[in-house]
């Protein structure tokens, strides 16, 4: 299993079939997106379809002492 969308995958999704068009169009829809060696664009499957859990916050340790009542 890919967590990477494919070339074919980020074509449809760009309309581009050029890596230069298609990082255009990537940062143009405000998707996250890193470039490889080759100066493809590469998309996580994630960012497409969301997260599936929501992370967790902690929240700032403060200690008793100053912590209101």
């Amino acid at each position: 299993m890919n967590i990477f969308l494919d070339d074919d995958d980020i074509a449809t999704l760009t309309g581009r079939k050029m890596k230069g068009g298609q990082i255009d169009a990537l940062r143009k829809m405000g998707l996250p997106f890193f470039v490889n060696a080759t100066g493809h664009p590469v998309v996580a499957k994630e960012a497409i379809h969301g997260r599936k859990e929501i992370p967790v916050v902690k929240s700032e340790w403060i200690p008793k002492a100053l912590r209101s009542a």
